[in-house]
């Protein structure tokens, strides 16, 4: 899941801003520097702040901001992602990754880029391959999860012509082949179950709150995105999320009272999935992103109407007033979320010796990241995946009052219906998979609390 809805974070939603094509219409402007109020003249003898020898033609950050050429910029940019991926241990050579694609401004570059590792990796390992095998190259994989199925505005043609244009633009990808993986979202069902699409509709329509469904939706797509790495044998799942959609995240989830697990979400790496999520554009503005698809011509495409009302719609207009006031404000807000204390799963697990990922590991070390301090056996919502602070309850039982106590604050206000009978539809209409969260979640979590106690196989006499 690139980078939509409010969820750009490790396990939210993958789509771009609901911002981005109005972003894309003052691109143009911006890579001939009409934004400078300085006149033709001036900008011809500004310099790149680079190289300091070809003309700077692309102006970020506002007054006072970055000047770069062409190559330097889209330089400067790749470097912002290649540090994020080696400083954080994101792929390792025996990596298979997925990119979650939405079509979008933020996941087109982040599988362009995840493309162009993969492919200096290859040419690195076919200088080598006769004299050293140990450092394979990773595989990549595409997801484009498809929600037409909740989203009936989208009419077919446009849908099918879309679809037509994601596969040509990774088939256009440099070698080696990546494999795309076209799955609707209603695919969280069993294979068995024959009525998933309307079980999911139903699901979506007990919800009444605009931000709620929103919400909904996104935690589903990750769900999608899971299963489908599951089902592939996907090691890693790289998400889009970029420092602008990561800011509107870290205001409205402060608004929805999500404060205590927010730190998980805006973290390099989240491994409390199954198959650990990464955010390598972490680092980079949705406006730098859309200056570069304009640069290289790398095809976008709006599958899907990205805009959010409710919460997430008002925290994302408020954002783009206060980046056009200031374009430091979304760097602020993201660095000053990122002082809060990160969870043990925001690291990705180091592998046990193994040649293929030294390298990796050895620049891990490099960058001094210091061991994440040990914190207390969490529990999860199972619908959002937050962390919590753990009650204790009875998890034996799978019933509607069970799973709402198992449920965030969040989730019980935005998402979860108030009368008895709309909450007992809910749940009945929910995936067996986030129903099993519920109970072996928090089984996990007691198993963790009472470990002193047990007895283990190797203890018995």
């Amino acid at each position: 899941m690139a980078c939509n809805g409010t969820g750009c974070q490790s396990g939210g939603c993958y789509k771009d801003n609901a911002g981005d094509e109005e972003e894309k219409l003052s691109t143009e402007k911006k890579l001939n520097g009409d934004n400078c109020g300085d006149g033709n003249h001036t900008r011809h003898q500004t310099l790149c702040f680079k190289c300091k020898a070809s003309e700077a033609t692309i102006f970020t950050g506002g007054e006072g901001g970055s000047r770069f050429c062409a190559d330097c910029f889209r330089s400067n940019l790749y470097g912002k992602f290649k540090l994020a991926v080696t400083s954080h241990a994101m792929i390792s050579p025996t990596d298979k990754v997925l990119v979650a694609f939405s079509g979008g401004t933020s996941s087109r570059v982040a599988l362009q880029f995840v493309s162009e590792m993969q492919l200096k990796s290859q040419k690195n390992f076919d200088a080598t391959a006769i004299r050293d095998r140990s450092l394979p190259v990773f595989g990549v994989g595409v997801a484009f999860i498809d929600e037409s199925e909740i989203h009936p505005i989208i009419t077919s043609t446009d849908f099918n012509q879309s679809i037509e244009n994601i596969k040509e633009m990774v088939s256009n990808l440099s070698p080696p082949k990546k494999n795309l993986h076209l799955v609707p979202i209603s695919n969280i069902y069993s294979t068995k179950t024959s009525d998933g699409k309307d079980k999911l509709k139903n699901l979506i329509n007990t919800v009444n709150d605009a931000t709620g469904k929103e919400d909904l939706v996104t935690h589903l797509r990750m769900l999608s995105l899971q299963k489908i790495a599951i089902e592939n044998g996907y090691t890693k799942l790289v998400l889009g999320s970029c420092t602008s959609r990561i800011a509107c995240h870290v205001l409205s989830a402060t608004v929805k009272g999500q404060g205590y697990s927010l730190a998980a979400d805006i973290q390099y790496a989240d491994a409390r999935w199954e198959v650990p999520v990464v955010l390598p554009l972490r680092d980079c503005l949705i406006q730098e992103l859309n200056i570069l698809c304009t640069l290289d011509r790398l095809e976008t495409v709006e599958v899907f109407n990205n805009s959010c009302s409710g919460i997430n719609g008002l925290v994302s207009s408020f954002v783009k007033l206060l980046q056009e006031e200031n374009a430091s404000r979304e760097c602020t807000i993201v660095r000053t979320a990122g002082k809060l204390t990160p969870f043990p799963f925001n690291k990705i697990p180091e592998t046990n010796t193994n040649d293929a990922d030294m390298a990796s590991q050895r620049r891990h070390k490099k960058f001094n990241l210091k061991p994440i301090e040990s914190l207390p056996p969490e529990s999860f919502c199972p619908i959002c995946n937050s962390p919590m602070n753990a009650g204790s309850f009875d998890n034996s039982q799978t019933t509607p009052e069970h799973f709402t106590a198992a449920c965030c604050s969040s989730c019980r206000y935005q998402i979860l219906p108030e009368d008895r009978s709309s909450m007992d539809d809910f749940y009945s209409f929910l995936p067996e998979s986030v129903i099993t969260r519920a109970k072996d979640g928090n089984q996990k979590w007691i198993r963790e609390r009472i470990q002193d106690c047990l007895i283990l196989d190797e203890d018995e006499v």
